[in-house]
């Protein structure tokens, strides 16, 4: 991942765990978040989230579903800015989300630990190239 993508991934979790473990919190919270702050551990955002769904007991699947609806969601709010895309497409956008969303959850099931990690080359070069431009809209 680029330099830029993983920095951000892991402000965003440990904040995630902060709110977490101030909202909901519990023992492996704490012990994660522990982790994270003494370096033992990256704490990346899917991470930090996953711990904190694990925590509160929520099922696999509904986690992910969760996780890979509020991913389309932040999309979603970039592209209405960015492009302009309107709010109301933003919405139907989101809405058809919920199938694409459904058939993801599905597929994930069915992966292997050989498949994590699968990446998309193309994306993390064009976000290597976004982290040297001079100006850009979006800071991460």
């Amino acid at each position: 991942m680029p330099r830029q993508v993983r920095e951000a991934s892991t402000k965003m979790g440990l904040r995630l765990l902060e709110i977490g473990a101030e909202v909901f919190p519990s023992a492996e919270l704490e012990l994660y978040r522990d982790l994270v702050t003494t370096g033992r551990a990256a704490g990346h955002q899917p991470l930090a989230f996953a711990v904190v769904a694990r925590s509160l007991g929520v099922p696999l699947q509904e986690a992910l579903a969760a996780y890979l609806f509020a991913t389309a969601t932040s999309l979603t709010q970039n592209a209405v800015r960015a492009i302009p895309l309107g709010q109301n497409a933003g919405q139907r956008v989101l809405r058809k989300a919920h199938d694409d969303v459904a058939a993801a959850v599905e597929r994930v099931a069915h992966l292997t630990p050989d498949d994590f990690g699968a990446v998309i080359p193309g994306l993390e070069i064009s976000q290597m190239r976004h982290e040297r431009q001079r100006a850009r809209m979006f800071m991460s």
